[in-house]
């Protein structure tokens, strides 16, 4: 079967990894299928708790903003072709999956050398730096992203027991130039998303305050 030489490409969500150093891409995970929702939360940073009323109306920075989404892993497309994916053979989506739970696992060579830091006599050892991760669905929404929350549910299994459907719950909340600084390449991400967004508002057809049932603001 092939697809209609005029129909649109079909983007894909999914997430980068970049190490937090150089910038260099370590991972890229794209969703087999896109999720058919997405949710999202914004609360602003308001100095709402100040005695001072000249304060109300300031905003300490950008809002907390969180996005939560759920998507299917099925390996279904790729039994249909067993010589183009072997992988999928010998351990059905577990590849999927293990790259996805890399990103809340440390590298396991960073805590063999801190034991050994330890061993040694050091006193103050650093927890390990994850990876940057940034979250992407479509060229407007490039966001980095710590995880809050991540869950699997394993839903078939082929003969091995080797997970073959499952779905995926990412909770993420939003990293912004207060949490990374504006010299950090998330910072620099975070700048850019948050002005796509001012650009996509000046595209907003105002209303009029006539069919708000008023003639002006008394």
């Amino acid at each position: 079967m092939t697809t209609f030489p005029r129909s649109p490409r079909i983007l894909k969500a999914g997430i980068v990894l970049l190490n937090p150093t150089t910038s260099a891409i370590e991972r890229i995970i794209s969703l087999q299928y896109n999720p058919a929702s997405l949710s999202r939360t914004l609360k602003a940073q308001a100095i709402g708790e100040s005695s001072d009323r000249s304060q109300a109306l300031r905003l300490k920075g950008p809002p907390i903003e969180t996005y939560s989404i759920e998507a299917e892993i099925d390996a279904a497309d790729q039994l249909e072709f067993p010589d183009q994916n072997r992988e999928v053979i010998e351990s059905g989506i577990a590849p999927t999956l293990a790259a996805l739970e890399a990103m809340v696992y440390p590298k396991s060579s960073e805590l063999i050398a801190n034991n050994s830091q330890a061993g040694s006599g050091v006193l103050e050892i650093l927890p390990t730096e994850g990876p940057l991760i940034l979250f992407i669905w479509s060229k407007n929404r490039v966001i980095p992203v710590k995880l809050t929350n991540f869950s699997i549910t394993e839903e078939a299994f082929d003969p091995n027991l080797n997970p073959i459907v499952a779905k995926i719950s990412l909770g993420m909340q939003v990293l912004t130039v207060n949490d990374l600084g504006f010299d950090h390449k998330g910072g620099h991400l975070y700048m850019a998303y948050q002005q796509q967004k001012e650009q996509l508002a000046t595209k907003f057809k105002p209303g009029l305050i006539t069919s708000l049932g008023i003639n002006n603001i008394p």
